[in-house]
């Protein structure tokens, strides 16, 4: 089914608009533009900074992510759960976490890490980053 788009008094039709995505305004200024930042993003915003701290092995989705993931379509936002108001955002992380490693010390880096992320790249204010470790992952070379 081709998604028809939707008749606007702007001359461009945004990508989120045309998917169906929750958007959120960010900035406007004079009337001259605005910027408007699609859930989606800061849910891969969150999801990239908690994979880059050492002792998580991967972000852990459902059933679904776990099979597109496999068929080699990479979703960026698995395992992440976003939800915005006007100036704040709530996320909800589930976790790998690497054999040997501290839970309680790497939830608090994740958070931290995917708290500064979003704040310094959308300008909104996380009020919480809530971690749900759902697996430990063996390393295969020991």
């Amino acid at each position: 089914m081709i998604s028809e788009p939707r008749n606007t008094k702007q001359e461009g039709i945004e990508v989120a608009e045309l998917e169906n995505r929750n958007t959120h305004k960010v900035y406007e200024k004079d009337k001259i533009g605005e910027v408007q930042i699609a859930d989606d993003v800061v849910a891969i915003i969150a999801g990239l900074a908690a994979t880059e701290v050492d002792g998580v092995d991967s972000m852990a989705g459902n059933i679904t992510n776990e099979l597109v993931a496999k068929l080699g379509m990479k979703n960026l936002s698995k395992g992440v759960k976003v939800e915005l108001t006007e100036e704040h955002v709530s996320v909800d992380l589930s976790l790998n976490i690497k054999y040997g490693y501290s839970i309680p010390t790497v939830s608090e880096k994740v958070q931290e890490k995917v708290q500064n992320a979003i704040e310094n790249m959308t300008g909104l204010s996380v009020l919480d980053v809530n971690i749900r470790i759902a697996g430990v992952a063996l390393d295969e070379n020991k």
